[in-house]
């Protein structure tokens, strides 16, 4: 039985209607990628206020690895909005708080004692790691990478890599954030094989060490597992492992990102098990909530506490309805079945995008990712490898019009990314991929229409 169901065209009055009042009273600075309106969602699809209902590839940007309002999830939000919505945890303490932090002080990577700190995103969590680096280092430094995204706060936004639209405008930013080169195997220089380029990318950081800034200045390097809005990079294992020999060697805290990476989103909780690489600092969010705005900083003790009282909190940050959707998301996300599912749903989800790779060889340059955490790049041309963010734009349409919502990424926006509930159907990976296939050469089409 298929899930998508199209009973209007895409979108549709009803959306047109809810859409044109968002952009009457809504700032235009706030993103809006597509033209339908959302009425409803269940596991892996949304209904829109038309009828019409989607196979959802885009998950909240990453939030929903548990899917749309999953019964616990739901059950857990009603249960305890009857009991407190909102206390603030710097003024009274509540058990939900406590709960999710002891939760993941066990289940991060690491055998010592730990401590954790709830935020409200991503953002805000990025922003607290820099504070406690530079709380328990005394020094002010920061490393960070191109094609990096660590929020939209002023420091988070320094500390972001691409300029359009993230940054642009909205300057001046911090001073001592230090931005050092990504290892992108595809866009590698030619003549050099793999091995070869990350000798060449250690090379440059280690440069960086002497000629940019010196590790005795530096508190943290600040570095994703996979870069997501960069386009689904992941860390290569042997850079991954002498960034953190570096920070141990110098006393750089080794800060690890994982708002959109970790979560079982590259099939193990946390990406770093991939590389048995254990951080200083590891930061959390998205769906670590199941929906509800959360995010978190785990550490060891020592670090963790370096902040004076006071330095760290806000009054919303650890809110208990957050605390208890994220109870119940990690009470199934952390299980071995779910993670085993997410990791199936990553080979089925490759195998489809190599086959269609296969298919349309001079458009797709790369098939890449962590476990289901995946992407394609697309490209005009496979030799030149130019990106092609026109075709990228008119195949999110395409998918859309056809019942896929799907999301652009990159720092050239020619990618598009799969962050679909890590627990979706075999039969709802076909559906959705079996429009993927049909809507590229629809967008080649048009996109070579646009041209003449």
């Amino acid at each position: 039985m298929s899930s998508i169901v199209l009973r209007t065209e895409v979108p549709g009055p009803a959306s047109r209607a809810l859409v044109a009042r968002r952009d009457a009273a809504v700032s235009g600075g706030s993103a809006r990628l597509t033209g339908i309106a959302i009425a409803r969602g269940k596991g892996a699809t949304v209904t829109d206020v038309d009828g019409n209902t989607y196979i959802d590839f885009a998950g909240g940007i990453g939030t929903l690895a548990v899917g749309h309002t999953p019964l616990a999830v739901v059950e857990a939000i009603r249960a305890q909005a009857g009991d407190l919505i909102h206390m603030c945890s710097i003024v009274a303490t509540y058990e939900p708080y406590v709960a999710v932090c002891e939760r993941l002080n066990a289940l991060t990577p690491g055998t010592f004692r730990k401590k954790s700190t709830l935020l409200n995103s991503g953002a805000e969590a990025v922003e607290a790691a820099v504070k406690i680096a530079r709380a328990h280092t005394g020094r002010q430094a920061l490393i960070v990478f191109e094609g990096a995204y660590h929020g939209r706060t002023n420091l988070t936004l320094g500390m972001t890599s691409k300029f359009t639209p993230f940054k642009h405008g909205f300057g001046p930013f911090p001073a001592e954030i230090y931005r050092l080169p990504f290892p992108n195997p595809y866009r590698r220089p030619a003549g050099l094989d793999i091995d070869a380029y990350i000798d060449h990318c250690i090379a440059q950081f280690d440069h960086a060490l002497v000629a940019q800034v010196s590790p005795s200045a530096v508190a943290a390097v600040v570095v994703e597992t996979v870069q997501g809005e960069g386009g689904f990079l992941p860390l290569p294992p042997r850079f991954a492992a002498h960034l953190r020999a570096r920070c141990h060697e110098h006393g750089m805290l080794y800060v690890a990102d994982e708002v959109q990476a970790g979560m079982a989103r590259s099939g193990r909780l946390f990406a770093v098990e991939h590389y048995g690489l254990v951080p200083d600092l590891l930061v959390s969010g998205k769906s670590i909530a199941g929906g509800m705005p959360l995010a978190a900083v785990t550490g060891s003790a020592d670090i963790m506490d370096a902040p004076a009282p006071g330095g760290l909190g806000g009054t919303y940050s650890g809110n208990p309805v957050a605390c208890a959707a994220a109870l119940a998301t990690l009470e199934h996300i952390a299980t071995p079945a779910f993670l085993n599912r997410a990791r199936a749903v990553g080979d089925r989800l490759r195998d489809h995008l190599q086959q269609l790779q296969a298919a349309f060889p001079d458009t797709i340059g790369e098939v890449r990712g962590l476990g289901p955490m995946l992407a394609i790049e697309l490209v005009q041309n496979p030799a030149t490898r130019i990106p092609d963010a026109a075709l990228t734009n008119a195949l999110t349409a395409e998918t859309l019009k056809r019942g896929v919502i799907t999301l652009r990424a990159g720092l050239y926006g020619n990618c598009l990314r799969f962050l679909p509930p890590l627990d979706m159907s075999d039969e709802q990976i076909d559906e959705g991929m079996a429009v993927l296939a049909q809507a590229l050469p629809a967008a080649l089409a048009a996109t070579r229409e646009a041209c003449t």
